[in-house]
């Protein structure tokens, strides 16, 4: 066991600013992170100079491979490994991994999703390092892989991941954003940094228990399963003491997780039975979505290890709360000074209202790429829940910041100070409020100096949703930066005209600001009034990426050219279409395999102790008969579901993606419903040795 304080491990296995400190001299340093900062590119010189220091101090580490790792479009991540060694023309070893190796690679593009812009037969794609990430190792019970943060392309540039987009998407935000500051006279500011923190939530169950129903091995959620007794209706599991069989899995997640430099900021119960939840420290965006992937196939591969089984679906049970990963988002200048934290300055508080206001603004008018980004099978069950948040896009920004907006017109940009609040006894402390309280409901919610983002799902690589988040600031941030520009254009202090232009722009985005219960059903009315209801099913959302503004907004920031919008949509869209169609031969496999076999051994077994009491007289009253017609009628109902299934699936060959997913989600989906409350019903009445898969009352049981 390594008994090694976290402090003696952390960053032992990342190639971060600090090991390259150690492996370069000082002149090939101070370009690679020059180049980080993209105020330069590497020469193929630098390149070989840096692949050598990094090959050696992976080596050093245990390392024997070398990978490229990137983020297809399927949201997981990907790797091609390669040897650090070779045979040499004599036969003896020899280490290979030169400038051109690490800068980029030639994985085969030939089978991710690409919407159909590749062919099988056109295999060509590009991996190139992206230098701003750092590399890290993966280690192996023999060895261990060098990760090298890279985009991938087809062969004509067209990007075949989620990276190249966020990439783009944080260039136009960060550099509008120093534009707007330096406006507003921060001339010593040399840059600002989008900054991402994710809350990972999750399911963790037996393993062996689980892995006998082929819904959670297949599917990652259950498709049948009557509710039991005891759920989460008494919220005893939520904060609460973590199991110790979970703990020592969260431990081990924690050191893989610190030796390659990431943070577990929090680890605790969620709500329902066997929830569970990590949230990782603020980074760079860019960073953060790397890490939440690296966290995300850590928690795979050591769930293995303890016998459990990992959930990041987003509603693995039915009737008990889902998961979702709450992406919290800001911006940093390179003073380390926050620019959504309200300050006692009066000159701080409108640079922090000008940048609060541009998301308002933005949001307001592109919420629908919002929706569109969390568009996806698992938040076909999820979103819209009440532990979820409504699928319709508002902001919430407090009391406190709604009354500062209202008062604007008087120049006033000051927030209340509050004392402190005093609990009546000195063995307690007094308690520092908060300006306003927290609203849960809320999708896109302020909650004191970042924006936290709750929509997008557990499953979820949050590169997406941090792209168009990042792209509707930097337009908003625009649009903010041209109004200060104009008012200023007969000479007025542009702080007095950034302070014009904020209230201007919450004039403009009002319609997207909501401070009440946004699960009610007066708000659903009132936003359709508002004009925020633009889709209600998925395959909807996901068309909004289609929307003529949308395009034409990535398009003008450079996020997404030419097609490459229409590519992500038919990728979405397929995976969307995909999830459901092997849900339902999932289905149809569990209730030839398992569930019409159960109710038939029921039924001779009733039909058994029956006759053992031929010729007793049970009178007019006889429920044991009416048992079992019942259960005969139960299976005869759902051998007709089964069948009207099957030809429903055998529909879908013929059809797109779109067609597909209407299909799916107006005919079939419903009849899954419908067998799925059959089969809960026909499991309460069968007894637990003949039923063929573990109920919800033992899967939701963690031993120590």
């Amino acid at each position: 066991m390594d008994y090694k304080s976290v402090k003696d491990i952390y960053g032992s296995l990342v190639f971060d600013s600090r090991a390259m400190k150690d492996s370069l001299n000082s002149d090939i340093y101070e370009q690679v992170i020059s180049s980080m900062e993209g105020r330069q590119r590497l020469s193929p010189q630098t390149a070989d100079i840096v692949a050598g220091a990094m090959k050696d101090w992976a080596m050093k580490h245990g390392a024997t491979h070398w990978a490229h790792w990137f983020q297809p479009m399927s949201e997981l991540s990907a790797e091609k490994h390669q040897s650090f060694i070779l045979s040499g023309d004599d036969g003896s070893p020899m280490e290979v991994f030169r400038g051109h190796h690490l800068v980029q690679g030639e994985p085969d593009a030939s089978s991710f999703p690409s919407a159909g812009t590749r062919s099988t037969f056109e295999a060509r794609g590009y991996s190139a390092w992206d230098i701003s990430s750092p590399a890290f190792i993966v280690p192996s019970p023999k060895g261990g892989t060098l990760c090298i943060p890279s985009v991938f392309l087809s062969f004509d540039g067209t990007p075949l991941d989620l990276k190249t987009p966020l990439l783009r998407s944080l260039e136009a935000v960060e550099s509008r954003a120093l534009k707007l500051l330096r406006l507003l006279g921060q001339r010593g500011v040399r840059g600002v940094k989008m900054t991402v923190g994710a809350e990972q939530e999750f399911f963790l169950l037996d393993r062996p228990r689980a892995q006998l129903r082929p819904d959670i091995r297949y599917c990652g959620r259950t498709l049948i399963g009557a509710q039991p007794a005891k759920d989460q209706k008494l919220d005893h599991h939520y904060f609460g003491a973590i199991p110790p069989r979970v703990l020592r899995y969260m431990e081990d997640v924690e050191r893989d997780m610190a030796r390659v430099g990431i943070s577990i900021l929090a680890r605790h119960n969620e709500v329902a039975r066997c929830q569970f939840e990590f949230a990782h420290l603020f980074s760079d965006a860019n960073r953060a979505c790397d890490q939440n992937q690296i966290l995300m196939e850590t928690m795979r591969k050591l769930a293995r290890q303890h016998e459990l089984r990992l959930l990041f679906h987003e509603k693995p049970f039915s009737g008990m709360n889902g998961s979702g990963k709450h992406t919290n988002m800001s911006l940093v200048d390179s003073e380390g000074r926050n620019l959504l934290k309200p300050s006692n300055s009066h000159r701080r508080n409108i640079i922090f209202l000008a940048f609060l206001s541009s998301v308002v603004l933005g949001v307001s008018r592109f919420h629908s790429l919002l929706q569109a980004s969390v568009a996806t099978y698992g938040n076909l069950f999820r979103l819209g829940g009440h532990e979820a948040p409504p699928s319709i896009i508002s902001v919430y920004l407090g009391s406190a910041l709604t009354d500062l907006i209202h008062r604007l017109d008087s120049s006033d940009v000051s927030l209340p100070e509050h004392g402190p609040m005093s609990l009546g006894l000195n063995k307690l402390p007094d308690i520092v409020p908060y300006d306003s309280d927290r609203n849960r409901t809320s999708p896109v919610a302020f909650t004191g100096d970042k924006f936290e983002f709750r929509a997008p799902g557990s499953s979820q690589s949050i590169a997406l949703p941090v792209t168009m988040f990042a792209s509707i600031w930097a337009w908003g941030i625009e649009e903010v930066t041209h109004m200060i520009e104009d008012l200023c254009a007969d000479g007025r202090d542009p702080i007095d005209c950034a302070l014009e232009a904020a209230r201007e722009a919450f004039r403009k985005g009002s319609s997207i600001l909501f401070e009440g219960d946004a699960y009610s059903s007066e708000w659903q009315e009132e936003a359709k009034r508002r004009g925020l209801i633009e889709a209600e099913s998925i395959q909807a959302r996901i068309d909004l990426l289609l929307k003529p503004e949308n395009k034409a907004m990535l398009d003008g920031l450079g996020v997404y050219r030419n097609n490459e919008l229409e590519n992500l949509h038919e990728v979405r869209m397929n995976a969307f279409a995909t999830g459901l169609e092997v849900e339902a031969a999932v289905l149809y496999d569990m209730l030839y395999e398992g569930v019409l076999p159960a109710i038939s051994r029921q039924l001779i077994l009733e039909k058994d102790a029956l006759s053992a009491f031929d010729g007793v007289d049970f009178g007019d009253n006889a429920p044991w008969r009416d048992y079992i017609s019942g259960l005969g009628q139960a299976k005869n109902a759902l051998l007709l579901d089964a069948r009207n299934l099957y030809e429903l699936k055998g529909r879908l060959s013929a059809m797109n993606a779109r067609e597909r997913s209407d299909l799916l989600t107006g005919e079939i989906l419903p009849l899954m419903e419908a067998i799925r409350w059959k089969c809960d019903a026909a499991e309460l009445i069968c007894a637990s040795d003949i039923w063929p898969y573990p109920i919800y009352r033992n899967l939701l049981s963690l031993s120590a």
